[in-house]
């Protein structure tokens, strides 16, 4: 394909991809604090309160932050079960990933296997200096080396272009939200709640429309809180596919790749609703049949492949998104 159209058409997909993402990540942080502080309001029972919420809302996401921040990609890695391997154990593997290293100007990281038949892959850490990598056996026993190519490309994509820190911080706001909404429904149920209903300091029908919207929303945040969370996924997933073929300029080895995981009827012991949105292809294929595109961790496999077969001819028709 013509050079230059190849690098316009990435760029625009990629600037288009980014500029979604923050702007989700900066509606995600704000309904946060919103919703703290109406929280706050409601279960205190005056304008002050509302800067319990916000300082509730404020140590519940710097204490999952902090744990999260540094011991997450451990936390991610022992839950899929993924044991660490040697350069002589996987050569074929560690080249591969040395070789996207290399191409995206990144540093090597570190190289987990899943023994599971099940075909898929999924990058985790804090930043590119701490970065991980899993793959199934199965991958690497049902993929070629160009389609293995196209998904570790894929992977370091998610490295280089920070998903792997957006993904933690994501996490964060949605453990923050249900953190919340959990306190607050559970003071209700112990009766401080109730007892603040009468007037308070407060007073009056302020509080008691604050109360009403508190409650509307522990109920309804962590389902808005989630949505947001796999719109987000989704936009970086798109991003992730555009930087992969920037990085090997070969769309169809991952289409390739992304046929056949999406393909295998196996579902992957090890996944569940917590790390599914990390790997390459949903993990739990029964539940992502099932589920609306509202409540996809990934955008539709025939759209990535789609894209990426425009690109092999040099077409244009992916370039937003």
């Amino acid at each position: 394909m013509d050079r230059e159209a190849f690098e316009g058409t990435f760029r625009d997909r990629i600037s288009a991809n980014k500029r979604n993402s923050l702007v989700l990540i900066l509606l995600f942080i704000v309904f946060v604090a919103v919703f703290g502080y109406i929280v706050g309001y409601a279960w205190v029972g005056d304008p002050a309160g509302a800067l319990f919420g916000l300082g509730l809302a404020f140590t519940a996401g710097t204490v999952s932050g902090f744990v999260t921040y540094y011991g997450g990609a451990k936390m991610v890695l022992a839950a899929s079960r993924a044991r660490e391997v040697t350069h002589d154990e996987a050569p074929v593997l560690y080249n591969v990933v040395e070789e996207m290293s290399l191409a995206g100007g990144l540093p090597i990281p570190k190289v987990y296997i899943i023994e599971d038949s099940a075909p898929n892959a999924f990058a985790t850490g804090r930043d590119p200096e701490h970065a991980a990598v899993a793959v199934t056996s199965g991958l690497l026993e049902k993929l070629d080396r160009d389609e293995l190519q196209g998904v570790m490309a894929h992977e370091m994509a998610h490295v280089g272009n920070l998903d792997i820190r957006y993904a933690m911080l994501v996490g964060v706001l949605v453990g923050t939200t249900v953190l919340i909404s959990d306190f607050f429904l559970r003071s209700l149920w112990w009766g401080r709640g109730r007892r603040n209903m009468g007037g308070g300091r407060g007073g009056g029908q302020i509080q008691l429309v604050m109360m009403l919207v508190a409650i509307l929303l522990a109920i309804l945040a962590p389902i808005f809180a989630r949505l947001l969370q796999l719109s987000i996924s989704r936009q970086r997933e798109y991003l992730a596919d555009a930087t992969a073929v920037k990085l090997t300029r070969n769309p169809k080895g991952l289409a390739d790749a992304l046929e056949k995981i999406a393909g295998d009827k196996e579902e992957l012991g090890a996944a569940n609703r917590a790390t599914a949105h990390l790997y390459i292809v949903n993990p739990m294929k029964k539940f992502e049949k099932r589920a609306s595109r509202l409540f996809s961790t990934h955008p539709p496999i025939e759209e990535r492949v789609r894209i990426l077969r425009s690109l092999e001819t040099g077409g244009a028709s992916g370039a937003t998104g």
